[in-house]
C-alpha cells in the first residue's frame, strides 16, 4: 500500500478515514498483518478521540503491550462497581490530559461541534478536579461515602443542598455497594453532579465572607466536620478554585453547547462563534476578584499547553482548577506514532 496516501490522514489525526481505508485494502485480498494491526489501532484511536471513556479498559485490554495502555487505564471509567482499577475515579488528571489533547485535536481537524463538545465535556468534573487534593481522589464513590458524613445526603434543615444534590449526595455514597446496573445508572445520570454538591460543600462561610469572591451559586453556611479539612488557608483555597470551575460550567463557550443541538440544518457553530465565545469566557475567567483570590491570576500554577493550544489559556484554566499543572497529553499522538511505525504502511 502506498504510505503517501495515509500519511495526511496520520498526521490530520484522521483515525476513522484511515481505519475505513485499511478496512478496505483488507477486504480487497491484502493479508499484510501489519496493514491488520494498523486497522485495530486506528479503530481504537477513533474511539479514544470520541471520548469513549466506558470502553477505555476494553480497548486497553485489546492491547495489553500497547506503551500508551497505562495512559488509557488511566482515563477509563471503571465499569465494575468495586473494579480494583479505578481510573479516572482515582484521578481525573489523565482525563483532563486527554480531554485537552483531544480539544486541540478536534480543533486542527476543523470540527467545531466537537470542539464545543469537548469544552463542554471539560466543565462537567471540574469541581471535582478542584476537589481531588484534598480528597486525595477524583470523587471516587467507594472511597467517599467513608469521607463524607454528617449532613451529607441526609434531609437535615441545615444543609445547603437542593432536594435534587441531596439524592445525588444520598446515591454517591451507596453507588459502589449494590450491583452493576445501579452503578452504572449512577454513572451515568448522577456522578458529574456529584461535583455540584462538593462544590456547596466546598464554599462555606468559616472559609469565606459574603462580598469577597464571585457569587456563583449556593454556598454553605453550616459545614460538616468533613468538609473543613487542612487550615484556613486549604480552605480558602479549595474554595477559590471550586469557584472558577463554577464560573466555567456557566460561561458562555460551555452554553454554546446547549444551544448546538444541530438539526433542521441549524445549531453547528462557527469558528467565530466559537472564538466569540471563548473570549466572553475568559474575560469572565480573569475577572480580577475582591480579594484577589482568582487562582488564575495568582499565578501560582500554570499549564503545559501544545504551542497551537485550540481555545488559549484552556490548560491554564484547568492547572488552576486542579492546583497542579496539566496540559494535553500525548495518547492520541502516541498511538498514531505507533500506526505509522508498522513496516507495512512506510
Amino acid at each position: 500500500m502506498d504510505a503517501a496516501l495515509l500519511r495526511p490522514l496520520l498526521t490530520g489525526h484522521w483515525y476513522d478515514a484511515l481505519a475505513a481505508v485499511l478496512d478496505a485494502e483488507i477486504r480487497s485480498g491484502a493479508d499484510d498483518p501489519d496493514l491488520v494491526t494498523a486497522r485495530e489501532l486506528a479503530v481504537a484511536a477513533k474511539r479514544v478521540l470520541d471520548l469513549d471513556a466506558e470502553d477505555f479498559g476494553v480497548i486497553a485490554e485489546s492491547f495489553p503491550r500497547a506503551r500508551w495502555r497505562r495512559d488509557l487505564d488511566g482515563a477509563c471509567f471503571p465499569l465494575q462497581p468495586r473494579d480494583p482499577n479505578r481510573g479516572a475515579l482515582a484521578s481525573l488528571m489523565p482525563l483532563y490530559g486527554l480531554m485537552l489533547e483531544v480539544l486541540d485535536l478536534r480543533a486542527m481537524r476543523t470540527e467545531p461541534l466537537q470542539v464545543v463538545v469537548t469544552a463542554h465535556l471539560i466543565g462537567e468534573y471540574l469541581p471535582q478536579l478542584a476537589w481531588e487534593s484534598t480528597l486525595g481522589h477524583g470523587g471516587d464513590p467507594l472511597l467517599l461515602r467513608d469521607q463524607v458524613g454528617e449532613r451529607w445526603g441526609s434531609d437535615d434543615p441545615a444543609c445547603a443542598h437542593t432536594p435534587g444534590l441531596r439524592a445525588t449526595a444520598r446515591r454517591a455514597v451507596h453507588a459502589c455497594a449494590g450491583d452493576v446496573p445501579g452503578y452504572t445508572a449512577y454513572l451515568d445520570r448522577f456522578h458529574s453532579r456529584q461535583g455540584a454538591a462538593l462544590a456547596v460543600c466546598a464554599m462555606h462561610h468559616q472559609a469565606t465572607q459574603a462580598g469577597e469572591r464571585p457569587d456563583v451559586g449556593d454556598t454553605c453556611p453550616h459545614p460538616c466536620s468533613w468538609a473543613l479539612r487542612g487550615d484556613r488557608a486549604q480552605q480558602r483555597d479549595l474554595d477559590a478554585r471550586v469557584r472558577l470551575a463554577l464560573i466555567y460550567k456557566s460561561s458562555p463557550i460551555v452554553g454554546l453547547r446547549h444551544h448546538a443541538p444541530v438539526g433542521h440544518f441549524f445549531g453547528v457553530p462557527s469558528a467565530s462563534e466559537i472564538s466569540a465565545a471563548w473570549l466572553a469566557t475568559w474575560e469572565r475567567l480573569v475577572t480580577p476578584w475582591p480579594d484577589g483570590s482568582n487562582p488564575l491570576l495568582r499565578g501560582d500554577v500554570v499549564g503545559r499547553p501544545e504551542p497551537t493550544e485550540a481555545l488559549p489559556g484552556m490548560a491554564d484554566l484547568v492547572s488552576a482548577v486542579a492546583g497542579r499543572p496539566l496540559g494535553p497529553g500525548r495518547l492520541l499522538r502516541t498511538i498514531g506514532a505507533e500506526i505509522a511505525a508498522l513496516k507495512g504502511l512506510t
